[in-house]
Protein backbone atom coordinates (compact mmCIF):
# COMPACT_ATOMS: atom_id res chain seq x y z
CA UNK A 1 0.00 0.00 0.00
CA UNK A 2 2.96 2.35 0.19
CA UNK A 3 2.45 3.46 -3.37
CA UNK A 4 -0.86 5.02 -2.35
CA UNK A 5 -0.12 8.39 -0.75
CA UNK A 6 -3.73 9.62 -0.75
CA UNK A 7 -6.48 9.04 1.78
CA UNK A 8 -6.12 6.49 4.57
CA UNK A 9 -7.67 3.11 3.87
CA UNK A 10 -10.47 3.80 6.37
CA UNK A 11 -11.54 6.87 4.37
CA UNK A 12 -11.25 5.11 1.00
CA UNK A 13 -13.40 2.21 2.15
CA UNK A 14 -16.38 4.27 3.23
CA UNK A 15 -19.56 2.81 1.69
CA UNK A 16 -21.40 4.79 -0.97
CA UNK A 17 -24.91 3.93 0.19
CA UNK A 18 -26.78 2.50 3.19
CA UNK A 19 -26.74 -1.02 1.75
CA UNK A 20 -22.96 -1.05 2.24
CA UNK A 21 -23.16 0.34 5.77
CA UNK A 22 -22.48 -2.52 8.19
CA UNK A 23 -23.64 -2.62 11.79
CA UNK A 24 -26.23 -0.56 13.70
CA UNK A 25 -29.08 -2.85 12.66
CA UNK A 26 -30.96 -1.69 15.76
CA UNK A 27 -31.26 1.72 14.07
CA UNK A 28 -31.19 0.95 10.36
CA UNK A 29 -32.91 -2.45 10.13
CA UNK A 30 -36.43 -2.90 8.83
CA UNK A 31 -39.02 -0.99 10.89
CA UNK A 32 -36.29 0.55 13.05
CA UNK A 33 -36.68 4.23 14.06
CA UNK A 34 -33.93 5.93 12.09
CA UNK A 35 -34.52 3.83 8.98
CA UNK A 36 -38.24 4.62 9.01
CA UNK A 37 -37.49 8.34 9.35
CA UNK A 38 -35.08 8.23 6.40
CA UNK A 39 -37.41 6.15 4.23
CA UNK A 40 -40.25 8.59 4.87
CA UNK A 41 -38.06 11.60 4.12
CA UNK A 42 -38.48 12.97 7.67
CA UNK A 43 -34.98 14.33 8.11
CA UNK A 44 -34.47 15.78 11.59
CA UNK A 45 -31.63 16.98 13.78
CA UNK A 46 -29.90 14.18 15.63
CA UNK A 47 -27.01 13.23 17.89
CA UNK A 48 -24.99 10.09 17.15
CA UNK A 49 -23.59 8.78 20.42
CA UNK A 50 -21.20 5.87 20.34
CA UNK A 51 -17.61 4.65 20.64
CA UNK A 52 -14.96 5.45 18.03
CA UNK A 53 -14.98 3.71 14.67
CA UNK A 54 -18.62 2.63 14.51
CA UNK A 55 -19.65 4.77 11.56
CA UNK A 56 -20.95 8.06 12.97
CA UNK A 57 -19.32 10.24 10.29
CA UNK A 58 -20.07 7.79 7.51
CA UNK A 59 -23.72 7.55 8.50
CA UNK A 60 -24.08 11.35 8.57
CA UNK A 61 -22.66 11.58 5.03
CA UNK A 62 -24.92 8.79 3.76
CA UNK A 63 -27.98 10.46 5.28
CA UNK A 64 -27.16 13.73 3.52
CA UNK A 65 -26.60 11.83 0.26
CA UNK A 66 -29.83 9.86 0.63
CA UNK A 67 -31.81 13.07 1.12
CA UNK A 68 -29.89 15.01 -1.54
CA UNK A 69 -28.87 17.54 1.09
CA UNK A 70 -25.84 19.77 1.08
CA UNK A 71 -23.25 18.44 3.54
CA UNK A 72 -21.07 20.64 5.74
CA UNK A 73 -18.71 19.21 8.33
CA UNK A 74 -17.09 20.90 11.32
CA UNK A 75 -14.73 19.52 13.91
CA UNK A 76 -15.37 20.85 17.39
CA UNK A 77 -11.69 20.29 18.12
CA UNK A 78 -10.65 22.93 15.58
CA UNK A 79 -13.70 25.10 14.85
CA UNK A 80 -14.91 28.22 16.65
CA UNK A 81 -17.88 30.58 16.48
CA UNK A 82 -16.42 32.14 13.31
CA UNK A 83 -16.51 28.76 11.58
CA UNK A 84 -20.08 28.19 12.77
CA UNK A 85 -21.14 31.53 11.26
CA UNK A 86 -19.47 30.63 7.96
CA UNK A 87 -21.29 27.30 7.89
CA UNK A 88 -24.63 29.01 8.53
CA UNK A 89 -24.02 31.45 5.70
CA UNK A 90 -23.22 28.52 3.40
CA UNK A 91 -26.46 26.84 4.48
CA UNK A 92 -28.46 30.02 3.81
CA UNK A 93 -27.03 30.13 0.31
CA UNK A 94 -28.30 26.58 -0.24
CA UNK A 95 -31.74 27.66 0.96
CA UNK A 96 -31.92 30.01 -2.02
CA UNK A 97 -31.79 26.89 -4.21
CA UNK A 98 -34.38 25.20 -1.96
CA UNK A 99 -31.87 22.63 -0.78
CA UNK A 100 -31.51 21.40 2.79
CA UNK A 101 -28.15 21.42 4.55
CA UNK A 102 -26.88 18.75 6.92
CA UNK A 103 -24.39 20.36 9.29
CA UNK A 104 -22.27 17.60 10.80
CA UNK A 105 -20.28 18.47 13.93
CA UNK A 106 -17.75 15.85 14.97
CA UNK A 107 -16.73 15.62 18.63
CA UNK A 108 -19.58 18.01 19.43
CA UNK A 109 -19.05 17.54 23.18
CA UNK A 110 -15.84 19.58 22.86
CA UNK A 111 -17.82 22.74 22.12
CA UNK A 112 -18.47 24.88 25.19
CA UNK A 113 -21.94 26.08 26.19
CA UNK A 114 -21.74 29.32 24.19
CA UNK A 115 -20.63 27.48 21.07
CA UNK A 116 -23.41 24.91 21.42
CA UNK A 117 -25.94 27.70 21.96
CA UNK A 118 -24.82 29.32 18.69
CA UNK A 119 -26.53 26.51 16.75
CA UNK A 120 -29.92 26.80 18.44
CA UNK A 121 -31.68 29.50 16.36
CA UNK A 122 -30.58 27.91 13.09
CA UNK A 123 -31.68 24.44 14.15
CA UNK A 124 -34.95 25.97 15.34
CA UNK A 125 -35.75 27.77 12.06
CA UNK A 126 -34.60 24.90 9.83
CA UNK A 127 -31.57 26.62 8.34
CA UNK A 128 -29.61 23.44 9.04
CA UNK A 129 -30.31 19.84 9.95
CA UNK A 130 -27.90 19.45 12.84
CA UNK A 131 -26.08 16.12 13.21
CA UNK A 132 -23.63 15.89 16.07
CA UNK A 133 -21.27 13.01 16.80
CA UNK A 134 -19.93 12.28 20.26
CA UNK A 135 -18.21 9.49 22.14
CA UNK A 136 -19.36 10.98 25.46
CA UNK A 137 -22.71 10.71 27.20
CA UNK A 138 -24.85 13.56 25.78
CA UNK A 139 -26.73 13.86 29.07
CA UNK A 140 -23.55 15.15 30.70
CA UNK A 141 -21.76 16.85 27.82
CA UNK A 142 -24.45 18.63 25.76
CA UNK A 143 -26.77 21.49 26.65
CA UNK A 144 -30.35 20.58 27.41
CA UNK A 145 -31.49 23.19 24.88
CA UNK A 146 -29.58 21.44 22.11
CA UNK A 147 -30.69 17.99 23.25
CA UNK A 148 -34.33 19.09 23.17
CA UNK A 149 -33.99 19.96 19.48
CA UNK A 150 -32.26 16.75 18.41
CA UNK A 151 -33.01 13.05 18.70
CA UNK A 152 -30.25 10.97 20.27
CA UNK A 153 -29.29 7.70 18.57
CA UNK A 154 -26.96 5.32 20.38
CA UNK A 155 -24.54 3.54 18.06
CA UNK A 156 -23.05 0.28 19.28
CA UNK A 157 -19.60 -1.25 18.89
CA UNK A 158 -19.32 -3.29 15.71
CA UNK A 159 -19.49 -7.05 16.06
CA UNK A 160 -16.54 -9.21 15.01
CA UNK A 161 -18.75 -10.51 12.20
CA UNK A 162 -19.44 -7.00 10.86
CA UNK A 163 -15.76 -6.02 11.01
CA UNK A 164 -14.87 -9.31 9.33
CA UNK A 165 -17.19 -8.43 6.45
CA UNK A 166 -15.52 -5.02 6.14
CA UNK A 167 -12.08 -6.64 5.97
CA UNK A 168 -13.26 -9.22 3.44
CA UNK A 169 -14.61 -6.39 1.30
CA UNK A 170 -11.14 -4.83 1.39
CA UNK A 171 -9.60 -8.17 0.44
CA UNK A 172 -11.86 -8.40 -2.61
CA UNK A 173 -11.31 -4.80 -3.74
CA UNK A 174 -7.57 -4.60 -3.09
CA UNK A 175 -6.74 -8.12 -4.21
CA UNK A 176 -4.37 -9.26 -1.49
CA UNK A 177 -4.04 -12.76 -0.04
CA UNK A 178 -4.75 -13.43 3.62
CA UNK A 179 -5.97 -16.50 5.47
CA UNK A 180 -9.46 -16.22 6.93
CA UNK A 181 -8.16 -16.85 10.44
CA UNK A 182 -5.80 -13.89 10.15
CA UNK A 183 -8.62 -11.57 9.08
CA UNK A 184 -10.68 -12.93 11.95
CA UNK A 185 -7.84 -12.13 14.34
CA UNK A 186 -7.66 -8.57 13.01
CA UNK A 187 -11.41 -8.22 13.51
CA UNK A 188 -11.27 -9.49 17.08
CA UNK A 189 -8.36 -7.26 18.07
CA UNK A 190 -10.11 -4.20 16.63
CA UNK A 191 -12.38 -4.37 19.68
CA UNK A 192 -15.54 -3.20 17.92
CA UNK A 193 -13.79 -0.32 16.11
CA UNK A 194 -14.05 -0.53 12.31
CA UNK A 195 -11.54 2.27 11.74
CA UNK A 196 -9.07 0.53 14.00
CA UNK A 197 -9.43 -2.69 12.01
CA UNK A 198 -8.77 -0.87 8.74
CA UNK A 199 -5.75 0.88 10.25
CA UNK A 200 -4.40 -2.50 11.34
CA UNK A 201 -4.92 -3.79 7.83
CA UNK A 202 -3.26 -0.79 6.24
CA UNK A 203 -0.20 -1.15 8.48
CA UNK A 204 -0.03 -4.84 7.66
CA UNK A 205 -0.21 -4.14 3.93
CA UNK A 206 2.52 -1.51 4.25
CA UNK A 207 4.69 -4.01 6.09
CA UNK A 208 4.05 -6.66 3.43
CA UNK A 209 4.94 -4.14 0.71
CA UNK A 210 8.22 -3.28 2.48
CA UNK A 211 9.02 -6.99 2.81
CA UNK A 212 8.72 -7.46 -0.95
CA UNK A 213 5.44 -9.42 -1.10
CA UNK A 214 2.76 -6.69 -1.28
CA UNK A 215 -0.17 -8.99 -2.00
CA UNK A 216 0.27 -11.42 0.88
CA UNK A 217 -0.43 -10.92 4.58
CA UNK A 218 1.29 -13.66 6.53
CA UNK A 219 0.52 -14.77 10.07
CA UNK A 220 3.85 -13.29 11.21
CA UNK A 221 2.95 -9.83 9.85
CA UNK A 222 -0.48 -9.88 11.48
CA UNK A 223 1.01 -11.02 14.80
CA UNK A 224 3.57 -8.21 14.74
CA UNK A 225 0.92 -5.58 13.97
CA UNK A 226 -1.30 -6.74 16.81
CA UNK A 227 1.37 -7.20 19.48
CA UNK A 228 0.71 -5.12 22.57
CA UNK A 229 -2.53 -3.56 21.34
CA UNK A 230 -4.75 -2.55 24.31
CA UNK A 231 -8.49 -3.01 24.41
CA UNK A 232 -10.79 0.01 24.33
CA UNK A 233 -10.64 2.06 27.53
CA UNK A 234 -10.98 5.74 28.38
CA UNK A 235 -10.11 7.00 31.85
CA UNK A 236 -12.42 9.98 31.46
CA UNK A 237 -15.22 8.44 29.43
CA UNK A 238 -18.14 6.07 29.49
CA UNK A 239 -16.04 2.92 29.02
CA UNK A 240 -14.26 3.63 32.29
CA UNK A 241 -17.41 4.18 34.30
CA UNK A 242 -19.29 1.34 32.62
CA UNK A 243 -16.52 -1.11 33.46
CA UNK A 244 -16.08 -0.06 37.08
CA UNK A 245 -19.86 -0.30 37.42
CA UNK A 246 -19.76 -3.83 36.02
CA UNK A 247 -16.94 -4.79 38.43
CA UNK A 248 -18.82 -3.41 41.43
CA UNK A 249 -22.06 -5.15 40.45
CA UNK A 250 -20.27 -8.46 39.86
CA UNK A 251 -18.74 -8.29 43.35
CA UNK A 252 -22.11 -7.35 44.84
CA UNK A 253 -23.74 -10.19 42.93
CA UNK A 254 -21.24 -12.75 44.31
CA UNK A 255 -19.80 -13.63 40.90
CA UNK A 256 -16.03 -14.01 41.37
CA UNK A 257 -15.44 -15.02 37.76
CA UNK A 258 -17.22 -12.00 36.27
CA UNK A 259 -15.61 -9.72 38.87
CA UNK A 260 -12.15 -10.99 37.89
CA UNK A 261 -13.00 -10.48 34.22
CA UNK A 262 -13.92 -6.80 34.64
CA UNK A 263 -10.97 -6.25 36.98
CA UNK A 264 -8.61 -7.66 34.33
CA UNK A 265 -10.33 -5.67 31.57
CA UNK A 266 -9.67 -2.44 33.44
CA UNK A 267 -6.04 -3.33 34.11
CA UNK A 268 -5.58 -4.32 30.49
CA UNK A 269 -7.02 -0.97 29.39
CA UNK A 270 -4.54 0.98 31.49
CA UNK A 271 -6.56 1.74 34.63
CA UNK A 272 -4.49 2.79 37.65
CA UNK A 273 -4.38 -0.25 39.99
CA UNK A 274 -4.45 2.09 43.00
CA UNK A 275 -7.82 3.41 41.84
CA UNK A 276 -9.11 -0.17 41.74
CA UNK A 277 -7.74 -0.74 45.24
CA UNK A 278 -9.64 2.29 46.51
CA UNK A 279 -12.84 1.07 44.89
CA UNK A 280 -12.45 -2.39 46.45
CA UNK A 281 -12.32 -0.75 49.88
CA UNK A 282 -15.59 0.99 49.05
CA UNK A 283 -17.17 -2.32 47.99
CA UNK A 284 -16.03 -3.97 51.23
CA UNK A 285 -17.84 -1.34 53.30
CA UNK A 286 -20.88 -0.78 51.09
CA UNK A 287 -21.81 -4.33 50.11
CA UNK A 288 -20.23 -6.61 52.74
CA UNK A 289 -19.93 -4.53 55.86
CA UNK A 290 -20.29 -6.39 59.12
CA UNK A 291 -21.41 -9.60 57.43
CA UNK A 292 -17.66 -10.19 57.09
CA UNK A 293 -15.51 -7.39 58.56
CA UNK A 294 -12.40 -9.20 57.31
CA UNK A 295 -13.30 -8.10 53.79
CA UNK A 296 -12.37 -4.51 54.60
CA UNK A 297 -8.98 -5.60 55.93
CA UNK A 298 -8.37 -7.80 52.88
CA UNK A 299 -9.14 -4.86 50.59
CA UNK A 300 -6.89 -2.51 52.57
CA UNK A 301 -4.07 -5.06 52.57
CA UNK A 302 -4.34 -5.52 48.81
CA UNK A 303 -4.26 -1.75 48.29
CA UNK A 304 -1.20 -1.56 50.54
CA UNK A 305 0.59 -4.32 48.60
CA UNK A 306 -0.03 -2.46 45.34
CA UNK A 307 1.42 0.73 46.81
CA UNK A 308 4.45 -1.06 48.27
CA UNK A 309 5.34 -3.51 45.50
CA UNK A 310 3.64 -2.26 42.35
CA UNK A 311 2.99 -4.63 39.46
CA UNK A 312 2.66 -7.56 39.04
CA UNK A 313 2.66 -8.54 42.72
CA UNK A 314 0.22 -5.82 43.66
CA UNK A 315 -2.20 -6.72 40.89
CA UNK A 316 -2.28 -10.32 42.09
CA UNK A 317 -3.09 -9.11 45.62
CA UNK A 318 -5.90 -6.96 44.21
CA UNK A 319 -7.21 -9.95 42.27
CA UNK A 320 -7.20 -11.96 45.50
CA UNK A 321 -9.24 -9.23 47.15
CA UNK A 322 -11.68 -9.14 44.23
CA UNK A 323 -12.36 -12.86 44.60
CA UNK A 324 -12.65 -12.66 48.40
CA UNK A 325 -15.12 -9.79 48.24
CA UNK A 326 -17.21 -11.51 45.59
CA UNK A 327 -17.42 -14.70 47.65
CA UNK A 328 -18.04 -13.02 51.01
CA UNK A 329 -21.53 -12.83 52.58
CA UNK A 330 -23.23 -9.60 51.61
CA UNK A 331 -24.82 -6.89 53.71
CA UNK A 332 -25.57 -3.26 52.95
CA UNK A 333 -27.06 -2.74 56.42
CA UNK A 334 -24.36 -0.29 57.57
CA UNK A 335 -24.47 1.57 54.24
CA UNK A 336 -28.27 1.85 54.40
CA UNK A 337 -28.21 2.92 58.04
CA UNK A 338 -25.53 5.55 57.39
CA UNK A 339 -27.53 7.07 54.52
CA UNK A 340 -30.69 7.13 56.64
CA UNK A 341 -28.89 8.85 59.53
CA UNK A 342 -27.38 11.46 57.23
CA UNK A 343 -30.77 12.14 55.64
CA UNK A 344 -32.37 12.68 59.08
CA UNK A 345 -29.58 14.96 60.24
CA UNK A 346 -29.92 17.16 57.16
CA UNK A 347 -33.69 17.38 57.48
CA UNK A 348 -34.03 17.87 61.25
CA UNK A 349 -33.01 20.67 63.56
CA UNK A 350 -29.80 20.29 65.55
CA UNK A 351 -30.78 18.15 68.53
CA UNK A 352 -28.74 18.95 71.60
CA UNK A 353 -26.77 16.29 73.44
CA UNK A 354 -28.81 15.13 76.48
CA UNK A 355 -27.36 16.32 79.79
CA UNK A 356 -26.62 12.82 81.07
CA UNK A 357 -24.32 12.18 78.07
CA UNK A 358 -22.26 15.34 78.51
CA UNK A 359 -18.92 15.46 80.30
CA UNK A 360 -18.65 17.63 83.41
CA UNK A 361 -14.98 18.59 83.90
CA UNK A 362 -15.82 21.78 85.86
CA UNK A 363 -17.85 22.56 89.00
CA UNK A 364 -20.19 24.86 87.07
CA UNK A 365 -20.97 22.14 84.54
CA UNK A 366 -21.75 19.69 87.33
CA UNK A 367 -24.05 22.28 88.92
CA UNK A 368 -25.80 22.60 85.55
CA UNK A 369 -26.54 18.86 85.57
CA UNK A 370 -23.96 17.78 83.02
CA UNK A 371 -23.33 14.04 83.35
CA UNK A 372 -26.01 13.66 86.01
CA UNK A 373 -27.54 10.17 86.20
CA UNK A 374 -25.11 8.82 83.65
CA UNK A 375 -25.01 5.02 84.03
CA UNK A 376 -21.54 3.55 83.49
CA UNK A 377 -22.08 0.41 81.39
CA UNK A 378 -19.20 -1.52 83.02
CA UNK A 379 -21.03 -1.38 86.36
CA UNK A 380 -23.87 -3.55 85.03
CA UNK A 381 -24.25 -7.24 84.10
CA UNK A 382 -23.12 -8.02 80.52
CA UNK A 383 -21.65 -4.49 80.45
CA UNK A 384 -25.09 -3.21 79.48
CA UNK A 385 -27.15 -0.56 81.28
CA UNK A 386 -30.57 -1.92 80.37
CA UNK A 387 -33.24 0.70 79.69
CA UNK A 388 -30.73 3.45 78.97
CA UNK A 389 -31.13 5.79 75.99
CA UNK A 390 -28.29 7.44 74.10
CA UNK A 391 -30.39 9.44 71.62
CA UNK A 392 -31.89 12.90 72.04
CA UNK A 393 -35.28 12.43 73.69
CA UNK A 394 -37.31 13.04 70.52
CA UNK A 395 -35.45 10.20 68.76
CA UNK A 396 -35.70 7.57 71.48
CA UNK A 397 -36.03 3.97 70.23
CA UNK A 398 -35.09 4.95 66.67
CA UNK A 399 -33.53 2.09 64.74
CA UNK A 400 -31.29 2.67 61.73
CA UNK A 401 -29.09 -0.42 61.68
CA UNK A 402 -30.92 -3.56 60.57
CA UNK A 403 -28.43 -6.47 60.42
CA UNK A 404 -29.04 -9.10 57.77
CA UNK A 405 -29.29 -12.82 58.57
CA UNK A 406 -25.96 -13.61 56.89
CA UNK A 407 -22.37 -14.01 58.03
CA UNK A 408 -21.32 -12.29 61.24
CA UNK A 409 -24.34 -9.98 61.10
CA UNK A 410 -26.56 -12.94 61.93
CA UNK A 411 -24.83 -13.11 65.35
CA UNK A 412 -24.92 -9.31 65.67
CA UNK A 413 -28.67 -9.41 65.07
CA UNK A 414 -29.10 -12.07 67.76
CA UNK A 415 -27.11 -9.99 70.26
CA UNK A 416 -29.12 -6.82 69.56
CA UNK A 417 -32.36 -8.77 69.96
CA UNK A 418 -31.12 -10.03 73.34
CA UNK A 419 -30.23 -6.53 74.51
CA UNK A 420 -33.67 -5.28 73.55
CA UNK A 421 -35.17 -8.03 75.66
CA UNK A 422 -33.10 -6.73 78.59
CA UNK A 423 -34.42 -3.23 77.90
CA UNK A 424 -38.00 -4.47 77.92
CA UNK A 425 -37.51 -6.30 81.24
CA UNK A 426 -35.71 -3.41 82.97
CA UNK A 427 -37.41 -1.17 85.54
CA UNK A 428 -35.20 1.69 84.42
CA UNK A 429 -36.50 3.87 81.57
CA UNK A 430 -34.55 7.00 80.68
CA UNK A 431 -37.53 8.47 78.80
CA UNK A 432 -40.68 6.74 80.12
Amino acid sequence: MSENTGQPLAARMRPNDLTGFLGQEHLLGTNKPLREALDSGQLHSMIFWGPPGVGKTTLAKLIAQLCDAHFITLSAVLAGVKDIRAAIEEARLQQQYKRQTVLFVDEVHRFNKAQQDAFLPFVEDGTVIFVGATTENPSFELNNALLSRARVYRLKSLSDEAIGRILNRCKEELGFECADEQLQLLAQQADGDGRRALNFLELALDMAYSAGHPNELTAAIVAEILSGQPRRFDKQGDDFYDQISALHKAVRGSSPDAALYWFARMLDGGCDPLYLGRRLVRMASEDIGNADPRALQVALNAWDVQERLGSPEGELALAQAVVYLACAPKSNAVYTAFKAVMADIRQQSSNEVPLHLRNAPTKLMKEQGFGEEYRYAHDFPECYAAGENYFPENLKNTRYYQPVPRGLEKKISEKLAHLRQLDAASDWKRYP
